[in-house]
């Protein structure tokens, strides 16, 4: 199967996986074009392609679209995931679906309700084919532990008198 070469030649389940996630399969909110190169965290709404670098945490309740040439490595917690091409070195949670389509090279841990890996594909990790666990789909925000507010200073014990040992 060939990869996602434009916006206007969807496979079927790339259709449906859009569907779900209730956007226009064809529409994309946010590009990281190729020869673009991001650190950090990500978070969006809608449909995001990525096709360049990108290292850190993506979180979003609709669809990913990893593309030809991108290089993406981190963790990544989204409605839908879609490789497309590339290589992916990631830990990728999905709350409907992730779909590996040839040529992409994935490396790391799959979990979502529905996995789909094509024939082609270089995968090398794991899958678990449920769906999420209430934890597994928070945001790193929601996950993450409160702030600890610093112990109260102790005060200093007092010095020994001089001359005693």
């Amino acid at each position: 199967m060939e990869p996602l070469s434009g916006q206007d030649d969807l496979p079927p389940r790339v259709e449906a996986s859009a569907a779900q996630a209730g956007h226009r399969p064809t529409e994309i909110n946010a590009l990281l074009g190729r020869g673009t190169r991001f650190e950090g965290k990500l978070y969006f709404e809608g449909r995001v392609r990525l096709d360049g670098d990108f290292q850190g945490e993506i979180r979003g309740d609709d669809v990913l679209v990893i593309g030809d040439g991108a290089r993406v490595s981190g963790d990544i917690l989204v409605g839908a995931c879609i490789v497309t091409g590339g290589e992916v070195n990631a830990s990728i949670r999905a709350r409907t679906a992730i779909e590996l389509y040839a040529p992409s090279k994935v490396t790391g841990a799959l979990h979502a309700p529905a996995i789909f890996i094509d024939r082609g594909v270089q995968f090398d990790g794991t899958c678990k084919m449920a769906p999420l666990d209430e934890a597994d789909t928070r945001t790193s925000k929601e996950a993450a532990p409160p702030p600890s507010t610093p112990a109260p200073p102790t005060p200093a014990s007092p010095a020994p008198p001089a001359g005693r040992e």
